[in-house]
């Protein structure tokens, strides 16, 4: 008699299952049942913190390697024009060691090694002006008046391949301020650049 289970097959003799047969079966069964469950990645023993913040997700190369200004101060009319924001890129990381001055911290008056952002922050030169206008949907520029004299760090940005370009860039904001018509339409212009000004600036 053939008696057919799951995963195995048992012989009868005389209506009685032979029970050695039995037992090995279940032992190979068992075995194998371990072999496959130690290829198979398990759940973790202990608890453990994530690795890294959420905040920066996700990980993956930054699109742009020049930074932009995504929020100015409040303007204050009552002051005279200045600069509200200055670039700066990620240089990279390092550490320092410092004396902490946190009166009742146990590393009161220690020295501890803390890790620090290098943040390059190279000098920047004005270029231009725009003025803006305000509209139901927020400013908009209104008017750009360009300097004379662009000097050529400035103009590689307005290329993509600059070896094989003309350079012919900003040439007539130049001939503008040379010539005495030219000087009096970018009087005009700053006259008319009276709601907002914005400094165009250029990092080197």
């Amino acid at each position: 008699t053939v008696i057919e289970f799951k995963h195995c097959k048992f012989l009868c003799c005389g209506g009685k299952t032979d029970e050695r047969l039995h037992t090995l079966h279940t032992q190979i069964l068992l075995l194998v049942f371990r072999t496959f469950n130690f290829f198979r990645m398990s759940h973790r023993k202990f608890r453990a913190p994530r690795h890294g913040s959420l905040g920066f997700l996700p990980r993956k190369r930054c699109a742009r390697h020049r930074g932009k200004v995504k929020s100015f101060p409040k303007d204050d009319k009552s002051k005279p024009c200045h600069l509200t924001a200055f670039m700066g890129h990620k240089a990279g990381m390092t550490h320092i060691l410092r004396e902490v001055d946190r009166v009742g911290s146990r590393s009161h008056k220690k020295e501890v090694v803390e890790a620090v952002t290098i943040v390059e922050t190279p000098p920047m030169i004005a270029v231009g002006v725009v003025g803006y206008i305000e509209t139901p949907r927020g400013l908009r520029t209104f008017k750009t008046v360009f300097s004379q004299h662009i000097s050529d760090e400035c103009k590689r940005r307005f290329y993509k391949n600059w070896y094989r370009c003309k350079k012919k860039a900003h040439n007539r904001t130049g001939q503008k301020w040379a010539d005495e018509a030219g000087k009096e339409s970018i009087e005009a212009d700053f006259a008319k650049n009276q709601y907002q000004i914005s400094v165009l600036l250029h990092g080197l």
